[in-house]
């Protein structure tokens, strides 16, 4: 048996973490760049009103600090539990880097301790669907020798394909402004956004939000047919609208043919929304563990 750990980027809900036992490390949040809050303490549903009723609030995060994840790791070195952490994309956040050392840290203190940090070049819906599968691997009785050499291929396979409401976000953040710039100049386009191991990518620009929301099914539907539909596990987040979100979930099971994960369909949270907006929806899909 082992212990998984995700920084709260990931986006899962209060009752999978419970049922799977699963140990969430928040990410900070501040609206005025000086006093920052753990996201656990701040209401999802009022910081997404917050940015709907004033367009100039532009909220910045900061990653968790070393001390968190080295209480979180000691406790189950102490136990002589193994650990697998997995943390949002370094291009997105630092987190990465504060669960590096908080592991050396405890590692130092327990030299026997068995703590895997990971990077796993993904954010909300996707970073979601790895742990998922993790999870679910774990629940098939794999120890972690077992899925440690899957865990390469499954991070890789993962996709996210989105849009957003705004392009000022993505300006303003700077870590994905590149994309931003795209068709900036023209009036009301909005980009397509694809991550795939680690980095940012266009996959499209458009003005319409439903062809958007069409071309986003389109590109998923091109990727799954690599290795069929049935040897992957699709999820969709959403931000303020949920209707919009239930809309578009009902939408994406009737044109892919597909039954969604509603375990990692994910309302996306706080991290994602400060970097995107409160007017982001996609879709995630990863490859089914027992495929890799």
């Amino acid at each position: 048996m082992f212990k998984i750990i995700s920084d709260s980027a990931c986006d899962l809900s209060d009752s999978y973490v419970r049922e799977h036992d699963l140990d969430i490390i928040p990410v900070f949040v501040s609206y005025d760049a000086e006093n920052y809050l753990p996201i656990d303490q701040v209401d999802r549903d009022e910081f997404y009103q917050k940015l709907v009723d004033d367009p100039t609030l532009f909220p910045k995060t900061s990653l968790p600090s070393v001390e968190l994840y080295a209480n979180a790791f000691r406790k189950y070195a102490e136990q002589n539990i193994p650990v697998i952490c997995f943390t949002i994309s370094i291009k997105l956040s630092g987190s990465f880097n504060s669960a590096r050392n908080a592991k050396m840290i405890v590692e130092e203190e327990f030299p026997n301790a068995q703590i895997i940090v990971l990077d796993s070049m993904q954010n909300t819906v996707t970073q979601a669907l790895i742990i998922d599968q993790v999870v679910r691997m774990r629940s098939a009785g794999l120890s972690i020798r077992d899925v440690l050499p899957k865990l390469d291929a499954l991070m890789k396979s993962a996709r996210i394909i989105f849009t957003v409401g705004s392009l000022d976000y993505l300006k303003i953040n700077g870590r994905i402004g590149k994309v931003a710039q795209i068709g900036a100049g023209k009036l009301g386009v909005k980009p397509i956004i694809i991550m795939k191991d680690g980095e940012i990518g266009l996959g499209g620009i458009g003005r319409n939000r439903k062809k958007l929301r069409q071309s986003i099914i389109d590109i998923t539907q091109k990727y799954i047919s690599t290795l069929g539909k049935e040897n992957y596990i699709i999820s969709v987040g959403y931000g303020y609208d949920k209707e919009e979100g239930f809309e578009f979930m009902k939408d994406v099971e009737e044109q892919l043919d597909v039954t969604l994960n509603t375990d990692t369909n994910v309302a996306i949270g706080i991290t994602s929304c400060v970097h995107t907006g409160p007017y982001a929806i996609g879709i995630g899909v990863i490859q089914k563990y027992e495929t890799l």
